[in-house]
């Protein structure tokens, strides 16, 4: 009896000292994330569910404001492959029926998610460009202008030979079917889309960070494929240590004018070695300069922590995709494999806004993607990464001055700086755009169909920017479009947007 009531006292005062280190790490770290409690979610309340308390973790920003063009003629930023977000707020919206806390839904990658037909003509340069003027959809006095960017396709015959590391966290927080064996059924898809001379190895990482396949060429993909298979869960976390242990070995079979990139899955829960997320992002920063690029995918829910693996792929030249199910990695693995292969690095987008047309403007979208001015020039500045075959998009928001001679001047004026992937010094690209008097019916597909994704998020997270939106109004702009969707994810999205709405 003694026994049972000493480890009673035990096990109570190791719970409590547990609750302690997790109260005091919510609090440190409070300042700069928002850790996920779905008491908080918007809607929460109407589903009758109680609510789940997890430990996902999400940077907040605060929502672009309109800006005078008086005071500030010029806006600058980073562009944004990522889709993570997008597939994050579809988990949390059908798999756990409730909308996303507003932290999670980043409209940049909800709109460059879905791949769009932009025309690519000009072989001068990696990139093409676009842009167009309409009215605002949600605001009648406003006007709307897109800008789009269309990464070089590459012939798959072309593709230049790949140097692969798989860096696959495989602690105990990977355990769940959602996360490790989701992620090895991705990893065996991708191999079957290796050629002869490509190579991969396999690096690990728990308590530390281990070599589960050394590089191994693509002729040999049974090999590869019985390394992936037969990883298992188990330990605490290293993940600087298998990060530094990834980039050694993508070194050491560095491939000059090749694709040498580093494939890391994990859910970010860090918690041996370097953890810290600054600590991290500046480990990242220093092996970029290694000439190898980086894609990050996010698994799971429950510890995500999705605002260390969000800047680990914007600083380390690569991209951040989050994997909710299975035909997600059909997506990334199969039906978007040209995106690992970088075209243009550090595409930078400077636009100017022509003072006798536009009063105000409001970037929607790219918070955490902000240049200063000055910093479009600098080739020192890292920013984002455009893969082959691939479309980024920008909107604004913008007030227009009244001008019966409008259609004369250009409403704005584009600058675009990139670096080709091997490159050190950015090469220039301009755009001029006038607008044409559109309403929002004569605008094309590409500015109906981002339009309504920018609308969908600024409802799911009651923007005060979103106007006369409404669901059924979104849903009606894309019923009204003829978009190819070959892999049906424009459809999901009407029932992604009808889910919400019921929410």
């Amino acid at each position: 009896m003694k026994t049972s009531n000493l480890l009673f006292v035990a096990l109570f005062l190791f719970v409590l000292s547990c609750t302690k280190e997790d109260s005091s790490d919510l609090n440190r770290n409070n300042s700069e994330s928002f850790f996920l409690n779905d008491s908080s979610f918007p809607g929460n309340g109407n589903t009758g569910n109680p609510p789940v308390i997890t430990g996902d973790v999400y940077e907040e920003y605060e929502e672009n404001q309109f800006i005078d063009v008086a005071d500030e003629p010029v806006s600058t930023f980073s562009v944004d492959a990522d889709g993570a977000s997008y597939a994050n707020i579809r988990r949390f919206i059908v798999q756990d029926n409730q909308l996303p806390p507003k932290a999670a839904v980043r409209t940049e990658e909800l709109i460059n998610y879905f791949n769009l037909d932009y025309d690519y003509s000009d072989y001068s340069h990696p990139i093409a460009l676009n842009g167009e003027v309409s009215r605002c959809p949600w605001n009648a006095t406003n006007k709307l202008i897109r800008i789009g960017i269309k990464g070089k396709p590459i012939p798959e015959e072309e593709l230049q030979p790949s140097n692969f590391v798989f860096l696959i966290d495989v602690s105990g927080s990977m355990s769940s079917p959602d996360k490790l064996e989701l992620l090895k059924t991705g990893f065996n898809l991708f191999v079957d889309e290796m050629e002869a001379d490509d190579r991969v190895a396999i690096v690990t990482y728990a308590g530390m960070a281990g070599v589960a396949l050394e590089s191994t060429s693509g002729t040999n993909k049974q090999a590869i494929k019985n390394a992936i298979n037969a990883l298992g869960s188990g330990g605490s976390t290293a993940g600087a240590a298998g990060i530094i242990t990834a980039y050694e070995i993508a070194e050491e079979h560095f491939i000059p004018n090749g694709n040498n990139r580093i494939i890391m899955g994990t859910d970010g829960d860090f918690n041996v070695g370097i953890s810290d997320k600054d600590e991290l992002v500046e480990l990242i920063e220093e092996k970029r300069e290694t000439g190898i690029f980086l894609t990050v995918l996010g698994v799971g829910r429950g510890n995500l922590n999705d605002a260390a693996l969000e800047q680990i792929a914007n600083n380390g030249n690569g991209t951040y995709e989050y994997i909710d199910k299975l035909e997600q990695l059909k997506k990334v693995f199969i039906y978007d494999f040209s995106k690992f292969y970088s075209v243009a690095k550090d595409v930078k987008v400077q636009v100017e806004f022509n003072p006798e047309n536009v009063k105000a403007y409001r970037l929607i979208g790219y918070e955490n993607r902000i240049l200063n001015a000055e910093e479009f020039e600098d080739d020192e500045k890292d920013a984002g990464e455009i893969g082959s075959n691939q479309n980024i998009t920008a909107l604004y928001e913008i007030v227009p001055v009244v001008n019966p001679d409008f259609r004369d001047v250009p409403t704005f004026t584009v600058d675009f700086r990139y670096k080709e992937p091997d490159a050190d010094t950015s090469i220039p690209l301009q755009l001029e755009i006038f607008d044409e008097g559109n309403n929002f019916e004569q605008s094309s597909d590409f500015m109906k169909f981002t339009s309504s994704v920018a609308s969908f998020s600024m409802l799911i997270t009651d923007s005060e920017f979103k106007g006369t939106s409404s669901f059924n109004e979104v849903i009606s702009w894309l019923n009204g479009l003829n978009f190819p969707d070959e892999h049906g994810f424009k459809e999901e999205l009407k029932e992604i947007v009808q889910n919400a709405q019921s929410l």
